[in-house]
């Protein structure tokens, strides 16, 4: 059984005792969230197709942790005028363990 949920924004597949890697949400460790725009469901075969979101279907995790990701180096340049700038970003995410869907 999995499901397709909105994250803000952003579409993950999820299964039960799964982790994923959320933007970063509000809560601190150990608490419990749920997801209400589920946008697909599939129950041993048979699926359900939201339009745009299947009604009734929730999602309920628990957040593990707050991380963040690698670190991109952003670099510009412009050559030959002396102009060279490096900086690095790192993106907060939210460790989730997803516990039920229904």
């Amino acid at each position: 059984m999995y499901a397709i949920v909105d994250i803000a924004g952003k579409q993950f597949k999820v299964a039960k005792d799964q982790y994923i890697y959320a933007p970063k949400m509000e809560g601190d460790a150990g608490a419990s969230v749920s997801f209400d725009k589920v946008l697909l469901v599939d129950n041993g075969g048979s699926v359900q197709v939201g339009a745009p979101t299947v009604s009734g279907a929730k999602v309920s995790g628990k957040i593990l942790e707050h991380v963040k990701g690698n670190k991109v180096i952003v670099f510009k340049k412009k050559r030959r005028k002396g102009y060279a700038v490096k900086n690095g970003h790192r993106q907060q995410f939210t460790k989730v363990q997803i516990e039920s869907i229904g």
